[in-house]
């Protein structure tokens, strides 16, 4: 964080947004606010370079034909990947998650190379799309309550063995490899397949990337209580017998 205040970097919202996951840039800005956060928010289109003096950067979900146009792109620019070399911490959602790994099948299902940022590779899966909400257990590691989210997805996300589950379902299906994992991370590099958006339904995961950000352990506390309002409503949700 410079002396200027947080650098928040919203990557290609005219391509990877959807199911509101540009909710999550307004979550985290709103939250580093209320801790009296000078916040320069910079909203990234696929048209225009990713500056690499960021401290967070976020990444949504999109339909196939977009995420391979993003993962061309975000390949040749080269400035997403030059600033996870320099600390960065990333977040991304479905399709942006698919992109930060190995490779992932585009819209053409054609074997498309990723970022490799992080150690997963994601196929098209063979069985009924996985489609509705989720609760899991967050690795213990970060020290995160339970994740709710929801989940539209055809895709299968392996992990690697340098790829840490971001959490194990209790209910869906996550990566929908039958092994109950859901996301993956590695140090500050971040990948789930929750919308809803994700930071609205778990506003802790913005806390943990602004303290990562900062550097700290702890962070001033704020109104929660519209946040665990909705939390309780989804994970009651989840939880009952369709």
């Amino acid at each position: 964080m410079s002396n200027n205040g947080l650098r928040l970097v919203w990557v290609y919202p005219d391509l990877l947004s959807t199911y509101g996951d540009q909710g999550n840039a307004l979550v985290v800005e709103r939250r580093a606010r209320q801790r009296g956060l000078d916040v320069q928010r910079v909203d990234v289109r696929s048209d225009q370079p990713v500056p690499t003096s960021g401290d967070i950067y976020l990444i949504g979900g999109g339909e196939d034909r977009p995420q391979r146009l993003a993962a061309e792109r975000l390949r040749r620019d080269g400035g997403l990947s030059r600033a996870a070399s320099n600390g960065a911490i990333i977040f991304s959602v479905c399709a942006g998650y698919q992109i930060l790994g190995h490779e992932f099948v585009n819209d053409l299902g054609e074997r498309e190379q990723g970022l490799g940022l992080l150690d997963v590779v994601s196929t098209r899966g063979e069985g009924a799309r996985c489609v509705g909400d989720v609760l899991a257990d967050i690795d213990p590691q970060l020290g995160l309550p339970p994740l709710t989210g929801f989940e539209n997805h055809q895709g299968v996300t392996h992990l690697g063995p340098t790829a840490r589950p971001f959490a194990r379902v209790q209910f869906g299906r996550g990566n929908g490899t039958g092994d109950g994992t859901e996301g993956a991370y590695n140090d500050t590099v971040f990948g789930t397949y929750m919308h809803g958006p994700v930071m609205a339904r778990n506003p802790q995961i913005a806390d943990l990337l602004l303290k990562l950000a900062l550097d700290v352990n702890a962070l001033p506390p704020t109104d929660d209580r519209w946040y665990e309002a909705l939390r309780a409503e989804r994970i009651a949700s989840a939880t009952q017998p369709a």
